[in-house]
């Protein structure tokens, strides 16, 4: 992650960075486990006081690779939008969340992709906080309610869902 290298050396040459990373769920070793991760991949943002630092030294920093550009003009990204990533960090953590808010609808028809559920169709529930959610599950030939990751479901089309006989 040469991402840590970049904003660990860019502040101590006295620059502002962010650098957004995220929570996202990896599988190690067979087992699912929660890994922190860039939520731009490659990518910081620099805050430079005009006039008052140069941007060479920061081509030359270890850990950057290069510093975008559109033609021959370095890119900006307006405040506005640095601070928005900032308010939706979690507080604790400073770190993001793909899912803030559920995309399912209670009663939505839904397929687990990873876990031990891994490919088994359901309905969804609700929320369960923690990025989790509750599904209902045909198993073993009765209807159970099963508590997963929300990083593991994705939505179901109509045409899969009859095909599953949901």
């Amino acid at each position: 992650m040469r991402e840590l290298a970049a904003e660990e050396n860019l502040r101590r040459q006295g620059y502002q960075v962010y650098y957004p990373r995220l929570l996202r769920p990896a599988r190690v070793r067979g087992r699912w486990l929660d890994r922190v991760t860039s939520l731009f991949p490659r990518y910081l943002f620099l805050r430079l006081s005009v006039g008052d630092q140069a941007i060479a030294p920061v081509r030359s920093t270890v850990g950057v690779a290069s510093v975008v550009r559109f033609g021959g003009d370095y890119a900006v990204v307006p405040d506005a939008i640095v601070d928005d990533l900032r308010t939706r960090e979690d507080p604790a953590t400073g770190l993001h969340c793909l899912h803030g808010h559920s995309e399912f609808e209670p009663g939505s028809n839904v397929r687990i992709v990873a876990d031990v559920f891994d490919g088994l169709q359901g309905v969804f529930q609700r929320e369960s906080g923690d990025e989790r959610v509750v599904l209902l599950l045909g198993l073993l030939g009765r209807d159970t309610l099963v508590e997963v990751p929300a990083a593991f479901v994705l939505p179901q089309s109509d045409a899969e869902a009859k095909l599953a006989g949901l």
